[in-house]
């Protein structure tokens, strides 16, 4: 939205923002939804939960908001371990786990639940067989993890002289 292309109603109904969506029965808060600089959100309180889209800001109702407040919040590597799988695999040949297609950030990966690969171009996720998210699985392991490198140790400040007059 641009303020070239913005028409006057949905100028007026960005200037209703933030908008009360309700009060939670249980706690008192009022729930209000609001546009912020990651995009639309639901706030209570303290507490807030990302909606999926600008137009639901206007269209979100009380029950729909209590029910996103029910729902544990998933950030991080949680959000990552709650994204559900595009589609199972068998087990990897060299690690015996189960292997799943997921979808992440950078695209479509396998994994066994300990190794990540991300599929290449020419893969598809409907047509990848074991034997080849097995290969991606062992190219990836062969390469080696990502460690985390130890913060270096700051050196001690040196000690002042004392004065040795007498």
């Amino acid at each position: 939205m641009t303020t070239d292309t913005v028409t006057l109603d949905e100028a007026l109904r960005l200037l209703s923002l933030p908008r009360l969506v309700g009060t939670d029965p249980e706690s008192g808060e009022e729930i209000t939804a609001q546009n912020g600089r990651y995009g639309p959100y639901l706030k209570k309180g303290t507490d807030s939960r990302s909606l999926a889209g600008e137009e639901q800001l206007f269209t979100v109702t009380l029950d729909e908001a209590l029910e996103l407040y029910k729902q544990p919040k998933q950030r991080g590597r949680r959000a990552a371990a709650a994204t559900p799988a595009l589609r199972e695999l068998g087990k990897d040949s060299a690690t015996g786990k189960p292997m799943v297609i997921k979808d992440g950030r950078f695209g479509p990966y396998v994994t066994d639940g300990e190794t990540n690969a991300s599929l290449r171009k020419g893969d598809d996720v409907e047509k990848i067989t074991d034997e080849r998210a097995s290969e991606l699985l062992a190219e990836r392991r062969a390469k080696g993890g990502t460690t985390k490198k130890a913060p270096a140790r700051r050196k001690a400040a040196p000690r002042k002289k004392a004065d040795t007059k007498s």
